[in-house]
């Protein structure tokens, strides 16, 4: 029977996208892993695969359609031997109207395709009772609605929770219903009740304005960092850094990297010095997962990038083992399509401690929002030419830049959170012992 191509979800937070381009038209013969599609989420812009062969037998959403959401049909996919004939589609359901299943993004396998999410007329049950979406790979709920398994009812096993193949190809409508729910400490905090846009818009009847509507990047921006400011308890931790021996030191190393094409700033020692102090501090490299706190052994860490409308923080993985240079060049090519808007999901998300540097914009300091899951930010702010004492009583002028640590008290308490920011500061001003 014809196949329904459901909108993907390319993102965890994605929930509704813009279908940017069509890369086939009606009749079209595609195989699996064909390029079908362009589509817009709150991150990027993502090409969409092909699952199946077959006949492109109906575009249910055309180009440049806004606010599709996830799940919902955007095309036919006609089998071998079928026909135009064999077709029945039903309309695409509301904007409005809740997404009935999600697709996770995931490493590319056959258990876990990536935004591959095609689902059969006959699909399951993809939306718990509660409401709250389910998250399955395309061939779990294909054999699922083959079997007539309610994949609400069954556990996944794949990352964070997924539906896999092996959780259905054994499992029983019986077995199934059997199956534990998901747990109401594990179910997401409500989200808070958003302003009244007309109540707001009465206020300044009269005044002049223009009206931004909220694109996806920046509703995802205020849901998580509303989640953020309400449900971690931030505390923080400042301390200045002396940086005439690192600015001294980098200059040095600039100067013998020149032929190489090689520039270093100020923020790769940053980084740097931070995934060593993740290392020399292990226990605060660590993540809240809800009932209970993930320790990670690599420093991963995040650095936002301000892009147009928004940030994103590409993850820079195993940041310890890497040498200054590498960091500089990864961190350029990160940040350039973050710009572009060609981060993959994976180059975005994970990590356990990030940095936000507004010292280039001469913020002196500032506190930084913890991403979450994070356990921790670190604010940097502008390096400044400073009259300092020193021991022997004599006044002097360092260049001192001002770091405020923002720390969740659920991970990470404020003892070992000043470890952490001493850690990081000592790397700092003694860079030459970041190359040993």
């Amino acid at each position: 029977m014809p196949i329904e191509i459901l909108m993907p979800a390319l993102s965890p937070t994605m929930e509704d996208g813009t279908l940017a381009k069509w890369m086939v038209k009606e009749g079209d013969t595609v195989s699996s892993g064909d390029i079908i599609a362009e589509i817009e989420t709150d991150k990027a812009t993502m090409e969409f695969e092909a699952v199946d062969e077959g006949v492109i037998g109906k575009l249910l959403v055309s180009e440049g359609t806004a606010d599709v959401k996830v799940n919902t049909p955007i095309a036919v996919l006609l089998e071998e031997g079928e026909s135009a004939d064999d077709l029945n589609v039903p309309a695409p359901a509301p904007k409005d109207e809740p997404a009935s299943s999600h697709v996770a993004p995931a490493e590319p396998s056959e258990q876990t395709a990536p935004a591959r999410g095609y689902g059969r007329g006959d699909a399951p049950q993809t939306e718990a009772k509660s409401g709250e979406r389910i998250f399955a790979s395309p061939l779990a709920r294909r054999i699922a609605a083959d079997k007539g398994l309610d994949l609400s009812q069954v556990k996944g096993s794949g990352p964070r929770g997924r539906i896999v193949k092996a959780d259905v190809e054994g499992a029983t409508p019986q077995a199934a219903a059997a199956a534990p729910a998901v747990a109401e400490s594990q179910a997401p905090a409500p989200t808070p009740k958003p302003a009244d846009a007309s109540a707001v818009a009465r206020m300044y009847e009269g005044r002049a304005y223009t009206e931004i509507p909220l694109d996806g990047m920046r509703k995802t921006i205020a849901a998580r960092l509303t989640e953020a400011k309400q449900t971690i308890p931030h505390f923080y931790l400042r301390r200045s850094v002396r940086l005439d021996a690192l600015l001294a030191f980098r200059s040095q190393l600039n100067a013998q990297l020149e032929k190489r094409g090689v520039k270093l700033s100020v923020n790769d020692f940053i980084i740097k010095a931070c995934a060593l102090a993740l290392q020399q501090v292990p226990a605060a490299n660590a993540v809240w997962a809800g009932d209970r706190i993930l320790q990670l052994e690599p420093s991963d860490v995040a650095v936002a990038v301000a892009i147009e409308g928004g940030l994103f923080t590409p993850v820079l993985k195993d940041a310890q083992q890497k040498s200054l240079s590498a960091l500089s060049s990864e961190m350029k090519d990160l940040a350039v399509r973050a710009r572009d808007r060609k981060l993959a999901p994976h180059e975005y998300q994970g990590g356990s401690f990030a940095i936000s540097n507004l010292g280039m914009f001469g913020i002196e300091n500032f506190d930084a929002v913890i991403n979450p899951p994070h356990g921790a930010i670190l604010a940097v702010g502008a390096g400044l030419k400073t009259p300092v004492v020193a021991d022997d009583g004599s006044v002097g002028v360092a260049t001192l830049m001002s770091m405020t640590l923002s720390v969740d008290h659920r991970v990470i308490d404020g003892a070992l959170g000043a470890e952490l920011l001493q850690a990081i500061v000592d790397n700092l001003e003694n860079p030459m012992a970041m190359l040993a």
